[in-house]
């Protein structure tokens, strides 16, 4: 019996104004098999007793663990001074960013971060963000249904397995037709994406750096997809854009990805950041929030919501997203960040993580029994054939010190063997020697 009320007398009272006459009349519109099989709960505690407890469970998290973990969020450095800005009253706030009485400020920030993602991606438009690298992604491949009036969705088998379960359990209900390609640890199978390419799909989506960190240079999939009719989506390591060869210049109709990497805390998982940038050609079927620049009657410049995409914008069938809101706090991050850096800066950052992740490589490849998968560039992630389980192993590692990186064989049958490792600016020669002593202790004990 659940505790309600401190007599008799009161808990009568209570149950009568409900309508009921016992407690378990209170829960009867739930099957038994669905209730809980007691509602009996312990006595509150004190706030001393509570902060107790909590400090004891969190002492039992490895916050001094050297990480070597990626699979799409990474443990980048963070200026100071994101958290001292952000964290200011009148922007850590909880709002949702889409009614028309925006202050200006929270308004000339989203416009400055879409310049920023326009920038990195070299798009010419870019929404004030989605929920995360998973969710842009299905927005995108909705847009080029939208757009080309077809079904087919062509995904590469490099794509993040993280996304891919994202999108295809947002699609359940929907009759899209998904095809797939192999899963390689190299760069794109163009023979068999070329052969789903036709007059049916919608859209081709890649990953650049792969989930394996393998770069590539898909300009070749862009034209076929625009031979056939398709729009061709890219998803990118924003930090790697600063190096690498862009979604824009490759010809991608649409880019989106990750923002976590952009001066966001790992957080045990979130929350992220999505981002998206495409053609002005599809701003129209483009969902979110875009923020404009304009001037006012007497020409003055100002900020204002535009083109917005929801039912309640008197859009009703005719909307292109149902999002209710969006990410508008880490978008500002991200903002913060890269002003931070600036353009400079960001490649200084890049070209750390990818020379360190060499540098890694090289160190590994010294390891008896351990064997690199080197044979195509990669960004700040590779992945290695362990002589034991990689899930074993991280265990171990563990208990060493190091997050030793993503075991592969928990997405990818037949890969139980396969530690994918990333590098970040943030690792130092010294922890990457120590990482490579650790992992040979482990794997030649």
């Amino acid at each position: 019996m659940t505790y309600i009320g401190n007599t008799d007398e009161q808990r009568k009272e209570m149950l009568e104004r409900c309508g009921v006459s016992t407690v378990d009349d209170l829960f009867a519109a739930i099957p038994a098999s669905l209730q809980p099989k007691s509602f009996s709960l312990p006595r509150g505690k004190s706030e001393l007793e509570v902060y107790s407890f909590f400090k004891k469970l969190a002492g039992q998290n490895y916050y001094d663990l050297v990480s070597f973990l990626g699979g799409g969020y990474y443990d980048h450095f963070i200026p100071a001074a994101v958290d001292a800005i952000v964290g200011r009253g009148e922007f850590y706030t909880a709002y949702t960013p889409y009614q028309p009485e925006l202050s200006q400020g929270t308004l000339q920030a989203m416009y400055e971060y879409q310049t920023h993602i326009c920038r990195l991606t070299d798009m010419e438009v870019a929404n004030a963000s989605l929920y995360d690298g998973g969710t842009a992604l299905y927005e995108a491949f909705q847009m080029a249904i939208a757009a080309t009036g077809r079904r087919k969705v062509v995904v590469d088998g490099g794509v993040s397995p993280i996304y891919r379960k994202m999108i295809y359990s947002y699609a359940t209900n929907l009759s899209i037709d998904f095809r797939d390609t192999l899963v390689l640890h190299g760069q794109t199978d163009r023979e068999r994406l070329f052969d789903l390419i036709d007059d049916s799909t919608a859209a081709v989506i890649t990953q650049n750096p792969n989930f394996f960190g393998a770069i590539d240079d898909h300009s070749d999939i862009v034209r076929r997809c625009h031979d056939n009719g398709a729009l061709a989506l890219q998803s990118v390591n924003p930090v790697a854009c600063a190096i690498l060869k862009t979604p824009g210049d490759m010809g991608f109709d649409i880019a989106t990805g990750e923002g976590q990497p952009l001066g966001i805390p790992l957080s045990f998982g979130g929350p992220y950041l999505g981002f998206m940038s495409t053609r002005k050609k599809l701003v129209r079927k483009m969902p979110g929030r875009i923020v404009g620049r304009t001037v006012d009657n007497k020409g003055k410049e100002g900020f204002v919501l535009t083109l917005q995409a929801r039912e309640q914008h008197i859009r009703r069938e005719k909307a292109t997203s149902n999002i209710c809101t969006n990410q508008a706090l880490c978008a500002l991050r991200a903002h913060v960040y890269l002003s931070l850096l600036g353009t400079e800066g960001l490649k200084e950052v890049a070209q750390l993580c990818l020379d360190k992740a060499e540098y890694a490589k090289e160190r590994l490849k010294a390891i008896p029994g351990i064997e690199v998968m080197d044979s195509i560039p990669t960004f700040n992630e590779f992945s290695v054939r362990l002589p034991m389980d990689a899930g074993e192993c991280v265990g171990l590692m563990i208990e060493k010190g190091f997050a030793a990186g993503f075991p592969l064989g928990r997405y990818y049958s037949g890969m139980e063997n396969f530690l994918l490792v990333a590098v970040t600016e943030k690792r130092t020669k010294y922890e990457i020697g120590l990482f490579a002593e650790a992992l040979e202790d482990v794997v030649c004990r």
